[in-house]
């Protein structure tokens, strides 16, 4: 959840990126196959390859494959897509939880692809709609529980409003103890506020990574340094920002819809 939609394009010879966010979901899209390292997202991931499949490895586990997959928060994988791919983001509470991957078909694919208005073989571009993505992503995997008012009013500021705010003082805003809010939102949301913080500074460092260097992005977002950024990057994802410049891409003007 970021608070006003963003997204960028990077293009450079036969490679294509495409990043957006908003309020329902965080995008990012490439014009060729990609395989990640193995990694554990605090947020649900969408798969949607353009034409090819989607696989996924976890340790000790055979391989799944299939047209798409939806890998459910905190599960540690490699994932990998043969072809040109969109990788839908979704916070965590925004889903019912699930114990493992959710296989999709082709049909349900391309109903995600036409929702998020990318049906064609070229790819999104950064006027995707995320919200009906989202909307179509629901039918999928089903409608989530409501969220502890008092855990919602925390989410909102760590991941919307101030990412710096002492915890003591969201605390206090929704009338309990530091401890207790801790415990709540490990409750409602199954994954610790330390790391739901992170993941949203993620989203904005990536955000950021067009209008200048990492470090620059890295600071902006509230991280120690560039080296945090980088290690957070790779735990979540499976690969470094540096790896979103490789070949020298140089950025198409990125657009802010604040």
């Amino acid at each position: 959840m970021i608070r006003s939609p963003r997204a960028w394009e990077l293009e450079q010879n036969d490679r294509r990126i495409v990043f957006a966010a908003g309020t329902e979901a965080t995008m990012f899209a490439e014009s060729r196959p990609f395989r990640v390292s193995e990694h554990r997202l605090p947020a649900w991931k969408a798969v949607l390859p353009i034409g090819g499949h989607a696989e996924l490895l976890q340790p000790g586990l055979r391989m799944v494959a299939a047209p798409g997959l939806i890998v459910p928060p905190q599960l540690a994988h490699v994932c990998a897509a043969t072809s040109p791919y969109i990788a839908l983001f979704v916070d965590s509470w925004l889903l019912p939880s699930c114990p493992g991957p959710i296989r999709l078909d082709a049909g349900e694919v391309r109903r995600l692809l036409a929702a998020l208005g990318t049906a064609g073989p070229d790819g999104p571009g950064t006027q995707v709609d995320l919200a009906a993505g989202y909307t179509e992503l629901r039918a999928v995997a089903g409608r989530p529980t409501p969220l502890d008012p008092r855990v919602a009013h925390a989410l909102y500021v760590c991941m919307l409003r101030d990412s710096d705010m002492p915890l003591a003082s969201i605390a206090e805003e929704v009338g309990l103890s530091a401890p207790r809010l801790r415990t709540l939102v490990r409750q409602d949301v199954g994954i610790t506020l330390t790391r739901l913080r992170r993941w949203g500074r993620l989203r904005t460092a990536v955000a950021d990574l067009p209008t200048g260097a990492a470090a620059v992005a890295a600071a902006t977002a509230g991280f120690a340094d560039q080296a945090h950024l980088t290690r957070t990057a790779r735990d979540f994802v499976g690969r470094t920002p540096a790896s979103l410049r490789r070949d020298g891409a140089t950025p198409a003007a990125p657009r802010d819809d604040s």
